[in-house]
């Protein structure tokens, strides 16, 4: 599914992008399905199993690769760490890694303003997922992910996205499901269900993230900490800490906050596959909330 972002002012619509609308239709439509499936008690448990291991390697993989690696290149990691949220996150159907962390950088530099990918100001459902309907016409600023366009193993996403989606997000789980005799009900589960929770898993900290919570570190931007909506996020709707210190690997920075990608990276560290994980001090931290009190 190609998620180009809408770069335009808020008062032209562009053209509606089909290729999206059918998509996004038909995965809906085929996860109803997978619901009656479920409910008709046709679903194996471990058709169920493989769909939430599905949805926690997708998610890790944009929570952890496309968002706080890619995106924001918070710290550094093993080839063979880059190669799987690569493949995994293409079967998450959100874009390659390169157009992904493109639009998401244009997101924070221009954060609800005209050229924001999924203004807020725009509407809920805009942020959500209504900007991926509408087709980007303008070439994508690569001078944006310069950093990403060296990167072989991107590159490589980037060529093959489509190819790698549709082998990790629907063949692979399929092929899996023999395994207990039950191909469709992996596929209707691990391949479409789980694939639209996660895109509004996704959506969810554009939109509720950026309508709904609280503001204890900056108030300049509409981005909000929504700390019940981490369950499904893996931490990434703690998104005003996020906005305001965009270079932490740490969403959830509290230690009861609910912040899955956090702790993943960190283990990676403690293993080796990961270094320089980047933190923002105490200090500054409790200066960013000060200046919110003080301005409250």
């Amino acid at each position: 599914m190609r998620t180009r972002s809408t770069r335009v002012a808020v008062a032209a619509l562009p053209p509606r992008d089909w290729t999206n609308t059918l998509i996004v239709g038909f995965a809906h439509l085929v996860a109803l399905v997978a619901l009656a499936w479920i409910c008709a008690g046709q679903a194996s448990i471990p058709s169920l199993g493989l769909g939430a291991g599905w949805f926690v390697l997708c998610t890790i993989s944009i929570s952890g690769g496309y968002h706080r690696l890619f995106a924001h290149p918070t710290y550094r990691t093993a080839g063979i760490v880059r190669l799987f949220y690569l493949v995994f996150g293409a079967a998450s159907v959100q874009n390659s890694a390169l157009k992904w962390a493109a639009d998401h950088r244009l997101h924070h530099a221009k954060t609800d303003g005209d050229e924001d990918p999924y203004n807020i100001r725009r509407g809920f459902w805009w942020a959500h997922l209504g900007w991926i309907f509408r087709r980007d016409e303008r070439p994508l600023a690569l001078h944006r992910v310069k950093d990403l366009v060296a990167d072989p193993l991107v590159r490589w996403q980037d060529r093959h996205y489509r190819l790698i989606a549709v082998l990790f997000g629907t063949a692979i789980p399929a092929a899996i499901g023999f395994a207990w005799s039950d191909p469709i009900g992996a596929l209707l589960v691990a391949g479409f269900l789980r694939l639209v929770i996660q895109w509004h898993a996704t959506g969810a900290v554009n939109s509720v993230a950026h309508k709904f919570g609280s503001r204890p570190y900056a108030t300049d931007t509409s981005a909000r900490d929504s700390g019940w909506l981490a369950f499904v996020t893996f931490g990434e709707s703690y998104h005003n800490f996020h906005h305001r210190f965009q270079s932490d690997y740490r969403n959830g920075v509290r230690w009861w906050h609910f912040d899955p990608t956090k702790w993943f990276v960190w283990t990676l560290s403690r293993v080796g596959l990961a270094r320089e994980l980047r933190r923002t001090s105490a200090e500054a931290i409790e200066r960013a909330r000060a200046s919110v009190r003080a301005d409250g």
